[in-house]
């Protein structure tokens, strides 16, 4: 484990770790109500040390905490419920936004000064595997405001992978949308990672040359 000033002074490469770490451990923990709210709350959790990490104003931490905690609760719940469609709309209502606020934080960090810190570096990856997480959590709420949005119902880790494949643009997922606003909502995470490519690569390129000069 990580010594506690190592995850002090590289909070997005704890992030980072976080997030690959509940990939990787969902399938083991995903058949417990217990696995499912560990996952979960710790996610909310980890999210919250980023948010803590990137220096935002007093206000935009208000705003996270007021968006955060309503959603560590969701998840929770969710972990016991997990076939109720309003507790998966309210959750995903309470995420996505949580998740998209926690996104343009990092991103925002990434532009903050004209230098790349090793952290900044491990905050491109973070803040890629947070917009996927987010976007997993809209289309479970497509799901069930429009059932067969997706062919059959897909569980939670199923839209997960969906999202990850489509936000890289590498299209593994073994089904896809079907109706119409599944494809629109996978359209928007099309061309957010695509952005996302060149808002990142941009921002290195550019300090690349401004180093040079």
């Amino acid at each position: 484990m990580l010594p506690f000033s190592a995850v002090r002074r590289y909070p997005s490469a704890t992030l980072l770790a976080a997030q690959l770490v509940a990939v990787l451990a969902y399938p083991f923990l995903s058949g417990s109500t217990a696995g499912r709210a560990v996952i979960g709350v710790l996610q909310i959790l980890v999210l919250f040390s980023a948010v803590r990490a990137v220096r935002m104003s007093p206000a935009e931490t208000g705003v996270a905490v007021a968006l955060g905690l309503p959603a560590m609760v969701m998840a929770l719940w969710e972990s016991v419920d997990l076939s109720s469609d309003w507790v998966v709309l309210v959750s995903a209502a309470l995420h996505v936004p949580f998740y998209g606020f926690v996104s343009y934080a990092m991103v925002r960090y990434l532009f903050e000064d004209d230098d790349v810190s090793r952290d900044e570096l491990f905050a491109t990856g973070a803040a890629f595997t947070v917009v996927a997480w987010g976007f997993a959590y809209l289309y479970a709420a497509v799901q069930v405001l429009w059932p067969g949005s997706f062919g059959h119902h897909q569980p939670w880790f199923d839209l997960l992978f969906l999202s990850f494949t489509t936000l890289t643009s590498t299209g593994l997922a073994d089904f896809a949308p079907v109706l119409a606003h599944a494809r629109s909502a996978v359209m928007l995470e099309q061309v957010a990672g695509v952005f996302y490519l060149a808002l990142v690569v941009t921002r290195l390129v550019g300090i690349a040359s401004s180093r040079r000069r």
